[in-house]
């Protein structure tokens, strides 16, 4: 028997119905000539061969872009979905946020929503009771607690669709998105209250975009592609591995658009101290070859990212082009980053704001030198800036 908050996925695989199409014969004689020669039958996988186990207090973030399986899997281990094959066992109770109006009957007041999904939890009315008082005053609803759900904005659903989920002492916390609608100190509220529930002994399995949040709240990472894992482990390695294909893909899309614009990127390069590769707080060098047929004048943006089109940091610079070519070269002295792989990003604008050149990679490169200072469970790091730093503590 395995113990409350245990999560054991082993070779699950979930189907659906292709999306129906047009009703015509002939589409239709084409698709019973594919079943007669034993093609497509008009099913699509959306989770394929996925295992994995959590332990309590064990915390995981899936990533993947829309359309992976995240959310199905999500409602698989809440038991709302079934697997077409395989096992999943959840140990304990289960508390869902996958949805924001899940669970809420919006001619239901407030109070009474929390009661009512206290009893399908298993709770007695005196347990709920118990945890009533808490429960509005983290969700802020003092004042319309006793009002009808549909009248609250989908601030205050989220408010207390998340109190109720987190304050029903489940063993198993399922988080799917829903953190991002809040406004910031909320979104942090849930933080706080998401790694209380962790050191108390809970699982939490946390779906995101943000890979931020990711990162800040979990300690393992999932990262989903087409229905399959295609990378598990520690959660920046797995968060890692999904930024890089994003870049990737990027690329790709980009590689047909490069030479649209006013101006072209012909040429770009990264270079360390003394030609060699970079180094955490060494001198970092960028260098990239600027094609224009005429002469403008602008500023040029060069942006560092972790594979995202969104940046660490940029710096730019006022910038005069062609006709012809023209070389850029950006100097950091001391590079402010941790061991890993990174890309640079380029843009230039005319002096009106116009584009020139679109926001797109340029090069990548990898750090050499210190890990990234971890930060305590539950805090969110903007960035993963490495700061050389020296403390001295003495008692008093």
């Amino acid at each position: 028997m395995s113990r409350s908050g245990t999560i054991v996925v082993d070779r699950l695989w979930k189907r659906f119905r292709a999306d129906r199409r047009r009703a015509l014969l002939r589409e239709e004689i084409e698709r019973v000539w594919g079943r007669l020669r034993g093609g497509d039958l008009g099913w699509r996988w959306a989770l394929r061969d996925i295992s994995f186990r959590l332990e309590p207090a064990e915390s995981v973030g899936i990533v993947g872009v829309n359309g992976s399986g995240k959310t199905t899997l999500l409602k698989i281990l809440a038991g709302v979905m079934y697997p077409h094959s395989g096992t999943v066992s959840v140990s304990g109770k289960v508390g869902a946020l996958i949805d924001l109006r899940a669970g809420l009957h919006p001619d239901l007041t407030g109070a009474e929503n929390v009661y009512i999904t206290g009893a399908l939890l298993g709770m007695r009315r005196k347990e709920v009771a118990r945890r009533f008082d808490e429960i509005v005053a983290f969700a802020e609803l003092e004042d319309a607690i006793r009002r009808q759900v549909k009248f609250y904005s989908s601030g205050m659903q989220l408010r207390l669709g998340f109190a109720i989920a987190s304050f029903m002492e489940p063993d198993v916390l399922l988080v799917d998105e829903v953190l991002g609608v809040g406004d910031a100190s909320f979104q942090q509220k849930c933080l706080n209250r998401t790694r209380d529930m962790i050191a108390a002994g809970a699982t939490l399995v946390f779906v995101s975009h943000d890979l931020a949040s990711i990162e800040g709240v979990c300690r393992r990472g999932i990262w989903l592609r087409d229905g399959t894992v295609d990378a598990e482990g520690p959660v920046r390695e797995a968060v890692g591995a999904y930024r890089r294909w994003i870049e990737e893909e990027q690329e790709r899309a980009l590689a047909l658009t490069r030479t649209q614009g006013a101006a072209r990127l012909v040429k770009a390069e990264i270079v360390g101290p003394e030609g060699n590769g970079c180094r955490t707080e060494e001198p970092f060098e960028f260098r990239g070859v600027v094609e224009s047929p005429q002469r403008r004048t602008g500023r040029m943006y060069l942006g560092i990212t972790e594979g995202t089109p969104t940046p660490i940091f940029v710096v730019r610079s006022d910038l005069s082009l062609g006709p012809g070519e023209t070389e850029a070269r950006c100097w950091i002295p001391h590079l402010p980053l941790p061991r890993g792989r990174f890309y640079a990003w380029v843009a230039i604008h005319d002096d009106d704001g116009g584009e020139l050149l679109r926001w797109q990679p340029a090069a990548r490169f990898d750090v050499e030198g210190t890990e990234l200072e971890p930060a305590p469970q539950g805090i969110v790091r903007l960035s993963p800036v490495q700061v050389d730093a020296r403390w001295e503590v003495s008692p008093r």
